[in-house]
């Protein structure tokens, strides 16, 4: 558990199912609240239009070949703050979305927490 991540509910949009799981344990284990995940950019919007409460998001930048934007823009609308995932890192993004907290693939654990956080804006303790 991890203070400030407890109970917080996090949707996880990832179409590589065994990351998806990797990130549902990983998030299980700091005391977040999978949500989802949704394994296309579609599902990602149903989710990030669905009037549940988000409190953060983990988006892959490329979901089954779409970008992972539109989701993105809704999430920026709501006011949910999100991570992105990529293999290519902050750079890979376009200029709109850079300053977003990114996260390079492959990730570990204290990346996915770290990441988490500063977009949560909770301090570390």
């Amino acid at each position: 558990m991890i203070p400030g991540l407890t109970g917080r509910r996090v949707l996880i949009v990832e179409d590589e199912s065994l990351v998806a799981m990797l990130l549902e344990t990983i998030l299980e284990d700091m005391g977040c609240i999978p949500v989802g995940p949704a394994s296309t950019v579609e599902e990602g919007l149903t989710m990030a239009e669905d009037e549940a409460p988000l409190d953060a998001a983990l988006l892959d930048v490329n979901v089954a070949g779409q970008q992972i934007f539109p989701v993105a823009a809704i999430l920026r609308a709501r006011g949910v703050p999100f991570v992105f995932s990529t293999g290519y890192g902050e750079g890979g993004l376009p200029d709109e979305w850079r300053g977003q907290p990114t996260l390079q693939k492959p990730f570990s654990e204290a990346a996915i927490r770290d990441a988490l956080m500063k977009a949560l804006g909770v301090s570390a303790v």
